[in-house]
């Protein structure tokens, strides 16, 4: 059923701090602060993915499974949903449309489901249109399998590249040991699809019947952010370490990125996964960071509203609740700062098409970074 109620709070928070000092992460807090942060939707306890519609209004995903739509100050629930599977990371995550929405009216979704065999659920990928407040033309476009009771790793994000493919991901779902490294399985994996579901022919697997044809690179953990850069047009993504060893990386056809072969992290017991942080025919990430962020959400900024930071790279942080900029020289970070130091696990960041940053924390709500 429907809601609609009255957004109740438009608020400025004016940020402040102390002077500019290295952390022992080697992180720094801004010596000067030139923006404002505006609180634009409230009520949203868990605000996985943002999509903004050619109206001006958004569509915001909230895990425990509703899509709000936030129009003219006033929050709605869409209807007609898919059945999702909501256990421990899993739920209703990502949210995107199609880069033609004004012509087909596409989004895209993924979540968690129990569709297929065995108990549990796996992540989903599904397309859909808006009509009248609900969701129509309902196509599950790739379901992963088997279903597991594990309540970790779904992933999942979801971008368009340049060329209209679309990129989504799929975490190891709590099995290490046999989903990231295997192409016949689901798992652990960044997939390629067209925009119907199909599989592009020139995928990097596929030739054997066993594959998954989906699959574009492969040895990931628990990628929670993708994003395009905006001069290359190559899909960027970051994962969740262990303990240690969150990486950023850019995503290669048939690549390897190593997990848990290779990795910088440890386990959460404190005891040794692998000795090795590198090995031939592994990717090495841009960037990693240790002790871990727990990242999620991710995107370059290239709007003319925040001209000191055009081609940085923004990612949220869950476990230390703040937005960090990374300044990138050579496809290398050569400096890193915390934003909106202390104000809730951020859960996603967005530029939206009016050039401004939008920043989901969980149990607050979608929030507008000004420039002053």
């Amino acid at each position: 059923m429907k809601k609609s109620v009255l957004l109740p709070y438009f608020f400025v928070v004016m940020l402040s701090t102390s002077c500019a000092q290295k952390s022992d992460s080697g992180i720094k807090t801004p010596q000067n602060i030139d923006f404002t942060v505006e609180k634009v939707v409230g009520d949203i306890q868990n605000p996985w993915g943002m999509a903004f519609l050619p109206d001006g209004s958004i569509l915001i995903t909230e895990k425990a499974g509703k899509i709000i739509h936030f129009k003219a100050g006033k929050l709605t629930e869409i209807g007609n949903l898919p059945e999702i599977y909501v256990r421990g990371q899993g739920g209703l995550m990502d949210i995107e449309l199609h880069p033609n929405y004004t012509d087909n009216g596409w989004l895209y979704l993924s979540f968690s489901s129990s569709k297929g065999d065995g108990k549990g659920g796996n992540t989903a990928i599904m397309r859909a249109r808006l009509s009248n407040g609900n969701l129509a033309d309902k196509q599950l476009l790739y379901k992963g399998e088997p279903n597991t009771t594990k309540g970790q790793h779904f992933g999942s994000r979801l971008e368009f590249d340049n060329e209209g493919y679309l990129y989504f991901s799929i975490g190891d779902r709590g099995n290490r040991d046999v989903n990231p490294q295997d192409v016949t399985k689901d798992g652990g994996k960044i997939y390629r699809i067209q925009d119907d579901g199909s599989i592009p022919k020139d995928n990097p697997f596929g030739s054997k019947s066993s594959d998954k044809a989906a699959i574009f690179s492969y040895g990931h953990r628990n990628p929670q952010g993708l994003t395009k850069h905006p001069l290359t047009g190559q899909i960027w993504e970051h994962e969740h370490g262990p303990r240690g060893g969150d990486e950023i990386n850019k995503i290669q056809k048939g690549k390897n990125y190593g997990w848990p072969v290779i990795t910088y992290g440890i386990n959460y017991s404190g005891t040794k996964i692998t000795d090795e942080t590198s090995k031939p025919g592994m990717e090495q990430p841009v960037y990693q960071w240790t002790p871990s962020i727990a990242p999620s959400g991710m995107t370059f900024v290239n709007s003319d509203k925040y001209p000191k930071w055009k081609g940085n790279l923004l990612v949220g942080s869950l476990a230390f609740q703040y937005l960090e900029r990374l300044i990138l020289e050579n496809d290398k970070v050569v400096y890193r700062e915390k934003l909106l130091d202390g104000m809730g696990r951020v859960r996603n960041v967005r530029q939206a098409p009016d050039g401004y940053i939008y920043v989901g924390i969980e149990g607050k709500g979608i929030y507008r970074i000004v420039p002053k």
